[in-house]
């Protein structure tokens, strides 16, 4: 069974989301160097940016796009190709193909049939 393993929240003003969501919620916000993504962190997490605590998960904030208008969920798959086209074959979409980040994995977005932009995350190996 593949599992949740991340959550994604646009923001038209990046910089007020970040204000409002460390301060409500106390969440750690980081921005990556390089990236125009910030982390979010809702629990510690280990040598490995994994979540301290079980069943925890940590995510991000990013500029609204077209792609993703709405909050995405974001679920750990072995092979995100295979997924891709288990998508497509049920009624889905491919909303933005596999996309690499060095080092850590890869990613893609989808559109369930029901018109939920969905992303999937396909760790790199030995992470």
């Amino acid at each position: 069974m593949d599992r949740v393993v991340h959550f994604e929240i646009p923001a038209d003003d990046v910089e007020r989301a970040k204000g409002f969501y460390a301060s409500v919620f106390g969440w750690e916000i980081e921005d990556v160097p390089g990236m125009d993504y910030t982390i979010v962190r809702t629990v510690p997490v280990d040598d490995r940016f994994m979540p301290t605590e079980p069943g925890a998960i940590n995510g991000g904030l990013t500029r609204r796009r077209a792609e993703t208008p709405s909050p995405v969920i974001t679920i750990n798959v072995d092979s995100i190709e295979d997924v891709l086209a288990r998508v497509e074959a049920a009624g889905g979409a491919v909303i933005h193909p596999r996309q690499e980040i060095p080092g850590m994995g890869a990613y893609a977005y989808f559109r369930d049939p029901e018109g939920n932009t969905m992303g999937l995350w396909e760790s790199a190996p030995g992470m």
